[in-house]
């Protein structure tokens, strides 16, 4: 690859990495850490080996953004003092989402380096655990702990704020987290021993359709991140509704109701979805559109 083209391809990244960097060590620091990244690509012997450019270049940036955090304070008992530089096995990142609120910065602030990488990493730009542990020289376990951490604090700073959500409210956002991709916000709606249940209609119905952008159901779908990964980026065409007189949502195709999602909300997090698409028990069951409930 020549220079020119490698400075192209690296530009055309350039703000999904600035968006990393900036969630994880601020806007001041995020310029050194993504020309830090630069640096170590121009550096590369042989760029074309690397496959997936913009998963080698997040894992880079992150790493980098690590080291910033970890020298802003005292090392945490037990972990690494530093990181290694990139290695080539963590070249399959792939990470959508763009921004999270400025405000959220002062929050990460109290969390751990390691904390805050995981909890924005998996939370705010949907990596998998399975990417982010090499990066944080931890397990996958540990990992999930040390983002479990970093909710608990964020959400600490309002621990009742959810308690009296109504469950109207609380499937509205979820309508919208879903439509957005915000990943972390289904998170925070979610509770973390959340199930899914899909009956066999709509497994069927989303595996015929996997390639119009359907996902992939199971019978069953356990915990609020398996959760968050089947909705994130989808329901646009969902619409909110009542189901037999609780806040719901349906899929519906000239008001004619193709599939149903019912809600258990308890403390203001979703506690169980169920996805149905039986026509039997459609049909027996009411739904009734917002606008005329």
């Amino acid at each position: 690859m020549e220079p020119a083209e490698l400075a192209e391809r690296f530009a055309a990244h350039r703000p999904h990495l600035l968006a990393v960097a900036g969630r994880l060590v601020g806007p001041d620091a995020a310029e050194d850490a993504v020309q830090e990244a630069w640096l170590r690509l121009a550096r590369q012997d042989d760029p074309d080996a690397i496959d997936n450019l913009p998963g080698w270049l997040t894992t880079v940036v992150a790493r980098i953004a690590l080291n910033q955090l970890r020298a802003r304070r005292p090392v945490d008992e037990g972990e690494p003092a530093d990181v290694a530089d990139e290695d080539a096995d963590a070249e399959s990142l792939a990470v959508s989402a763009d921004a999270v609120g400025p405000a959220l910065t002062l929050v990460l602030d109290r969390l751990s380096p390691a904390e805050r990488l995981a909890f924005v990493l998996h939370d705010v730009f949907g990596l998998p655990f399975e990417e982010i542990a090499p990066i944080v020289d931890r397990s996958v376990a540990a990992t999930r702990q040390l983002a479990s951490r970093g909710r608990r604090r964020v959400r600490g700073q309002d621990p009742d704020a959810g308690a009296s959500r109504p469950s109207a409210e609380v499937v509205a956002a979820f309508l919208r987290a879903a439509r957005d991709g915000d990943f972390g916000a289904l998170l925070e709606l979610l509770d973390p021993e959340v199930v899914l249940r899909a009956d066999p209609v709509a497994v069927r119905m989303a595996t015929i359709n996997a390639g119009r952008g359907a996902p992939p159901l199971a019978p069953e779908v356990p915990g609020a991140d398996a959760v968050a990964r089947v909705f994130a980026g989808r329901a646009h065409a969902a619409v909110p509704v009542l189901i037999d007189g609780v806040p719901g949502l349906a899929y519906a195709t000239a008001r004619r109701t193709v599939s149903m999602f019912r809600f258990t909300v308890v403390d203001g997090l979703v506690t169980a979805v169920e996805v149905v698409s039986d026509p039997a028990v459609i049909a027996a069951t009411e739904v009734v559109f917002e606008e005329t409930a």
